[in-house]
């Protein structure tokens, strides 16, 4: 037996302001059930660095096991853990692609990141990575003391800091450091803790800064005109 649609008609006197007439309005109501919803599929577009392809030395070895990663070479070894949004294969070529798993937004923002993360695993073991930071201010030095590095930064003692495991420290005229090793990671944030005793001022430029970094200069305040 078909069924049929009924549609109730209401009818309602409305003033309008300017003109004072009554006009007739009809609002037809129709069941909650007989309206439809399209579903649209949104595609995310290809991260431009995470579909590029990594490059592996002969001298460098990579083992695969579901969504772990290890990279040995002569430098050292480090390893990563995927997260499920995004899969890494091994190419014929010997190559490595990383690969969107499904299409959402997460996955677009991890393609690209962890096709860094995975690029940086093989050139540290590879050829690994180095970071420099000048010391800037009279009486200001630095100096490797075995497995320490000793900092002179105006404090009423020197500051001394353990230098990490897998990292090398290297001093030049006093006022030039260089930390190298094969984690990008681990030189970065040893990096930022030398820097953090004494951040550049930005009025006479004082303090430790990255060998790259640009410091915004501001002006003094000026004496009182006469």
């Amino acid at each position: 037996m078909a069924s049929s649609v009924t549609s109730s008609i209401q009818i309602s006197n409305l003033k309008t302001v300017f003109l004072g007439e009554r006009n007739k309005v009809r609002v037809s109501t129709l069941p909650a059930a007989n309206v439809g919803f399209r579903r649209m599929t949104i595609e995310c577009k290809e991260s431009r660095i995470g579909k590029q392809p990594i490059e592996v030395p002969s001298n460098v070895k990579i083992k695969l096991e579901g969504q772990d990663i290890q990279v040995k070479g002569p430098l050292g070894e480090l390893g990563l853990t995927y997260p499920r949004e995004v899969i890494v294969e091994r190419q014929e070529s010997g190559a490595l692609r990383v690969r969107k798993a499904v299409e959402t937004r997460r996955a677009n923002q991890m393609h690209g990141l962890f096709r860094t993360l995975t690029d940086n695993l093989v050139v540290g073991v590879s050829k690994g990575f180095e970071k420099k930071l000048q010391l800037v201010g009279v009486g200001y030095r630095a100096m490797v003391e075995g497995k320490e590095i000793v900092l002179n930064l105006g404090f009423s003692h020197p500051v001394k800091m353990t230098i990490p495991d897998g990292l090398k420290v290297k001093v030049e005229e006093n006022t030039r450091i260089t930390i190298s090793g094969y984690d990008k990671s681990d030189i970065g944030q040893f990096a930022a803790s030398i820097r953090r005793w004494r951040p550049p001022e930005p009025y006479k430029g004082k303090g430790i800064k990255y060998a790259d970094e640009i410091i915004r200069r501001k002006e003094g305040k000026a004496g009182k005109k006469k």
